[in-house]
């Protein structure tokens, strides 16, 4: 597959741009996907270093885009991370942020300046497809067998179709716009996270009926989906339940589909992939492609995702003026409750790269990403060392396409569409990062307070980046924090913890 370039305007114009070329753009509006990943590490992508799998739809996107090497989410775990993304506001600020169970309440206001609000208020046609998890409706109780919301429609969407939280959390059914997919009224869904409901066989009543034996310890142990016991009890909906191995297919359909609508509309799509999330169960026919378990088999699925999503904008030709980013909600984690080959097959893959610490932790590879921008005009191609944010998003967005934010609103976000464009290298001044405990990246330097817990996570085997005294870091140099500079210099660690201690206003 080949990406069309076509321009009448001088090529010298088009890299170094001109007022008049991004005038011209930002009045044609481009359209606009997010991809987002799920658990997919700064080293997971051979376009960022991984030697034992290949990813050449994603590298070619960053081939021919930019490709960022210091770009963070706000969290090491996924609700909080999507949060940010979506209202432009540090999770922390709001409680309730945390890891979110299948059958918690939306989060993200619906009153208030969101992501897709921006491009909706700008004339954009708005779409949501693949894993949610910031709630549904109002409350935890709720009819799953009626219409349910609020939900992504409330927050901005136009369309959404999705499952409620992760795939290894009951209900495990897909939700368009706002109501489950396929479901029979005469086998009521119910949804349970404090107490076993129904007859329904579980993960460890029954651990002879599971096709992937859970790891001990990490809840997955419930209600049996599929053959793969679940977090949470479910009963009912048994036309309405997914099987894992379609359904990544499916939401591959239906962003084809939302793409491919013929429109007078600029689009923009989040597709929110659920890979290499747990329970990993590739389709059929990457299953043992990678060599690296099923979760390198789930890394080859993305790449192929994405081959695929650009092969739909090719077919509607609207691949010359739709802008991509690739980009994760966190960092990696191998066992995740579910024995698939991930540790045992590893094969000398390093899903962090350099970095340390992985999902759930406040070192590097929490929180650092793969980042990429593509559009074969707007964006000068290359590799930027900036820091940016995903925060950042909304109100880069919103600068480029003339949108006001009301005061308040995404109030942690910042105009960095200059970064984005790779017409500016200069990114955030600082960022807060916040895992095993909370962290500010000013410059180069790194300070990560002072906190109490394990040093590494048991379940996980991951690094969480606890420790009693101040840690500071220069990741100029050592970007894999091997080298903790806090006594050396001690006035660096006292100016960077007033900092932060200032933005998290008192949290610490």
């Amino acid at each position: 597959m080949k990406l069309l370039f076509v321009c009448t305007i001088p090529l010298v114009a088009l890299i170094f741009g001109s007022s008049d070329i991004l005038a011209q753009q930002k009045k044609a509006k481009p359209n606009v996907i997010l991809i987002y990943t799920d658990d997919l590490g700064y080293g997971d992508l051979s376009c960022y270093g991984a030697t034992k799998l290949q990813t050449p739809n994603i590298d070619r996107l960053a081939g021919r885009g930019l490709r960022f090497t210091r770009a963070y989410t706000t969290s090491a775990t996924c609700t909080p991370s999507r949060y940010a993304l979506m209202t432009g506001q540090y999770p922390w600020r709001k409680s309730g942020t945390g890891v979110l169970p299948g059958d918690a309440a939306l989060i993200v206001p619906t009153d208030k300046t969101s992501l897709p609000k921006v491009f909706r208020q700008a004339g954009y046609r708005t779409g949501m497809v693949g894993k949610w998890h910031l709630g549904l409706g109002t409350a935890v109780a709720k009819n799953w067998n009626g219409e349910i919301k609020p939900g992504p429609n409330e927050v901005g969407f136009d369309y959404s179709f999705i499952f409620p939280a992760t795939a290894d959390r009951v209900p495990t059914v897909f939700v368009e716009n706002h109501q489950v997919v396929a479901l029979d009224p005469a086998d009521p869904i119910e949804v349970n996270y404090k107490e076993k409901i129904g007859d329904e066989p579980t993960g460890k009543e029954h651990p002879q009926l599971l096709k992937m034996k859970a790891s001990p310890n990490h809840g997955h142990d419930q209600t049996i989906v599929n053959g793969i016991g679940r977090i949470g009890y479910m009963k009912g909906g048994k036309t309405a339940r997914w099987t894992d191995e379609e359904m990544p297919l499916t939401f591959l359909s239906k962003a084809e589909e939302f793409i491919s609508a013929a429109t007078s509309e600029p689009f923009f799509l989040f597709y929110s992939l659920t890979e290499p999330h747990v329970p990993r169960m590739p389709s059929t026919m990457f299953k043992g492609k990678s060599g690296l378990g099923f979760r390198g088999d789930a890394i080859l699925q993305i790449d192929w995702a994405v081959g695929e999503i650009l092969k739909a904008l090719e077919n509607s030709g609207k691949a010359a003026n739709t802008l991509i980013i690739f980009s994760s909600d966190n960092g990696p984690v191998l066992d995740d409750g579910y024995e698939d080959g991930a540790v045992t097959q590893l094969n000398g893959h390093r899903p962090a790269g350099v970095l340390r610490g992985g999902k759930y932790s406040i070192l590097e590879a929490g929180t650092r990403v793969p980042f990429i921008v593509y559009h074969p005009k707007l964006v000068k191609p290359g590799i930027s060392d900036a820091l940016v944010s995903q925060v950042d998003l909304l109100s880069s967005f919103a600068n480029f396409l003339g949108v006001p934010l009301p005061p308040g609103d995404a109030q942690d976000s910042q105009n960095q569409w200059a970064v984005l464009n790779g017409r500016s290298a200069k990114g955030r001044v600082s960022l807060v990062l916040q895992g095993a405990s909370y962290a500010l990246v000013q410059d180069n330097w790194k300070y990560i307070a002072p906190s109490k817990g394990p040093a590494v996570y048991q379940l996980t085997n991951i690094e969480s980046g606890h420790s009693e005294q101040p840690q500071l870091y220069d990741l100029s140099v050592d970007p894999g924090e091997r080298v903790n500079l806090a006594e050396r210099y001690p006035d660096k660690v006292k100016e960077l913890a007033a900092a932060l201690k200032a933005v998290t206003a008192g949290l610490q």
